[in-house]
């Protein structure tokens, strides 16, 4: 959920809805400070064999912040600290046709920048720089920050 919308991060799920107990704690206890990295929600999900989306809800249930995307989308500080990602100065033909290949309505779903990484073994981020680069925006993310 965007800063705009902090810390009311729950009003996007239906009232009432609250996290597994199991869960609501893993977050909690990944959470200091009531701010968790996407490094951190995903062992959480991997941990409790859950969805990454889940962990994400749960942690709007929490009011709890997501930080520090893999991506380099948000979450690394203030200004232009917040979003580490820079446009690549060049991308490979084998990476620019593996983003165009993964493309859903126009953007790269985060998932599948993540996949992307993991077949030609480069960092994530690498993938999203690449992107930037191409004029593609990311989107959805697993784990319902944007």
């Amino acid at each position: 959920m965007a800063r705009k919308d902090a810390p009311h991060y729950r009003a996007k799920h239906g009232a009432g809805e609250t996290p597994a107990p199991a869960l609501a704690e893993a977050v909690k206890k990944a959470a200091p400070e009531g701010r968790l990295s996407c490094r951190a929600a995903f062992e959480v999900a991997g941990s409790l064999r859950t969805n990454p989306s889940e962990v994400g809800k749960a942690a709007d249930l929490l009011e709890v912040r997501l930080v520090e995307c893999q991506l380099g989308l948000f979450g690394h500080g203030k200004g232009d600290k917040g979003k580490p990602l820079r446009p690549a100065s060049s991308v490979s033909g084998q990476l620019e046709q593996a983003i165009r290949a993964a493309l859903r309505e126009g953007r790269l779903p985060c998932a599948e920048a993540w996949r992307i990484a993991a077949d030609l073994r480069i960092k994530k981020i690498d993938v999203a720089e690449a992107a930037e680069a191409m004029g593609v925006k990311i989107g959805p993310c697993q784990l319902g920050a944007f």
